[in-house]
């Protein structure tokens, strides 16, 4: 089976690409840059050139391919209208896979999405899952909560660097998963029928609130944390001014999803059902706890290992010196 992988380069996407390699699959990675999507290359997949915005580039991207696997989604530092690449040009996506015959097609979107469809991004997800559904193309549809890894800048990296961490006062509780995790379960999901036109969630096994991630960090860090919070009025007014300036539209956009927070946004579902057809013990899925102890231990050995080299730089310079 060829799989092309749209997103490739992002958090979600290169753990998919590098398990789909590791599991014999031929993958075609979506790109436009190539240097920056070099180290796909050197993983062993094909690099294809494409962008979203620039429609003559999808079918060609096709050919050969037998399954779409679609993790991309747009960047706060887009410079690119939100509508044109989170919904025109999937719309072009789908009718071209639909053309090429696409005997499977793979989608990511948000968890619990229906009770925040008045928010813009949500409402674009909605409207792609919708259009795949009425497709005819086999499909999976993955809802997903947080990942594991957008942590890192959220909460562990201004605890370790002494900053704020900025937090509202909502008390969402979040299902967060390791994205490494996630692509075990999708690529696996390809050769079983029962995930064939069907939408599932994929979340962790704990969930968790801000402040219970930030006590986390701090526990296994050793360090304590700024917090800073944000009331959502503030937040909202914020937002409010942004609209009066086109150039902050997309920003104004992503602070909307901070309102799915403050709401009590909620990621309790099941993976029983899912974890059993794909025969994998919720033990096996990993614990933010071992993750976030896993990165602070190798952050702690690298700022160990760069001050012995200080040190001992110093130590040279002192003797010859002397």
């Amino acid at each position: 089976m060829s799989l092309l992988v749209i997103g490739s380069t992002g958090t979600l996407g290169r753990q998919i690409v590098r398990k789909a390699l590791n599991e014999g699959f031929q993958v075609k990675c979506l790109v436009k840059n190539f240097r920056k999507a070099s180290f796909l290359k050197e993983w062993g997949a094909e690099l294809i050139y494409g962008d979203l915005i620039l429609p003559e580039t999808i079918p060609l991207a096709l050919c050969n391919v037998t399954a779409i696997i679609d993790c991309s989604t747009t960047r706060p530092n887009d410079l690119y209208n939100v509508k044109l690449i989170d919904l025109k040009s999937k719309y072009i996506l789908i009718e071209s896979a639909i053309r090429a015959n696409i005997k499977r097609y793979i989608f990511f979107s948000i968890l619990n999405g229906l009770s925040y469809r008045d928010i813009l991004l949500v409402n674009l997800k909605l409207l792609i899952e919708h259009r795949i559904k009425q497709s005819g193309i086999n499909y999976t549809i993955f809802h997903v909560p947080g990942f594991f890894q957008g942590l890192i800048p959220q909460y562990a990296l201004p605890i370790l660097e002494k900053q704020s961490v900025w937090i509202t006062s909502e008390s969402s509780l979040i299902s967060y998963i390791n994205t490494q995790d996630i692509a075990r379960i999708v690529i696996q999901s390809l050769s079983i029928s029962q995930f064939s036109n069907t939408v599932l969630p994929i979340t962790g096994i704990k969930r968790w609130n801000s402040l219970e991630v930030i006590k986390l960090c701090e526990q296994i860090s050793g360090q304590r944390a700024k917090i800073t919070r944000i009331p959502i009025y503030s937040l909202n007014l914020f937002k409010y001014f942004l609209k009066f300036f086109q150039w902050t539209w997309n920003i104004a956009e992503r602070l909307a999803f901070i309102e799915i927070l403050s709401r009590g946004y909620s990621s309790k579902v099941s993976m029983k059902e899912i974890l059993y057809i794909l025969r994998i013990d919720s033990n096996e899925l990993e614990s933010l706890e071992f993750y976030l102890q896993e990165y602070f231990q190798r952050i702690m050995k690298k700022l160990k290992e760069l001050n012995y080299k200080i040190l001992d730089s110093h130590e040279t310079i002192d003797k010859v010196n002397f």
